[in-house]
């Protein structure tokens, strides 16, 4: 299950290196505005990040009414593709975990979570310190000020992330990435910034990772 975020870029990591093939990166978006639901990240950028991992993109796309029926159709196509598990990138939300496991379960897959129950300062530092890059492309302004919105997740965020009192990892939706450099793809995807948006609750930021976009 890709996101396009630093977690599901860690789990496809350390799936990997556990010896799991990954046969497919899987990405539900929302239908109408072709974006990761709160990630923000286009559909498009999600396929780059996908032909950098050198891994086949399944799209997903919903809305609220009919995300499940399309999860789970999602999984049904796998199945008969060959697939026998799902790997997420879940670090302690239990009832998020619960909801995917059981619908993952009654599709007949294995469900792997390889970050579950580690601590999130750790894996944000494990994260960078493999090599990983993101860039916060969401942030919930009532728990991050402006200045952290398309902040590159580098050391400097390790360290400065750590007195906002938040959960380092973002696992309570204080904030979103999109990844786009690491050990996880074969090459860095290219990326710039595009339009800021806020509503009030959520501000967001466009990633654009058109062939002309420069690498930051």
């Amino acid at each position: 299950m890709w996101s396009g975020g630093k977690d599901s870029a860690l789990a496809l990591w350390r799936a990997r290196r556990s010896g799991l093939d990954i046969g497919w990166l899987v990405n539900v978006y929302d239908r109408a505005t072709e974006r990761v639901r709160f990630h923000a990240t286009p559909i498009e950028a999600i396929a780059r990040q996908a032909d950098a991992a050198g891994v086949p993109l399944v799209r997903v796309p919903t809305d609220w009414e009919t995300f499940d029926g399309s999860l789970r159709d999602a999984f049904a196509a796998l199945v008969r593709q060959g697939c026998r598990g799902v790997v997420f990138g879940d670090i302690h939300l239990a009832d998020v975990r619960a909801w995917y496991e059981e619908r993952t379960r009654a599709a007949g897959l294995e469900h792997v979570e390889p970050l579950w129950g580690e601590a999130p300062a750790a894996l944000l530092a494990e994260f960078v310190a493999i090599g990983g890059r993101a860039i916060v492309t969401c942030i919930e302004t009532t728990k991050l000020d402006d200045a952290w919105l398309g902040r590159v997740i580098d050391a400097d965020f390790v360290r400065d992330i750590t007195p906002t009192g938040i959960d380092p990892c973002g696992e309570n939706g204080e904030y979103h990435s999109f990844a786009y450099g690491g050990p996880f793809f074969r090459r860095p995807v290219a990326w710039r910034a595009g339009e800021r948006r806020d509503d009030g609750r959520f501000a967001q930021l466009d990633i654009i990772t058109s062939a002309e976009a420069a690498l930051v």
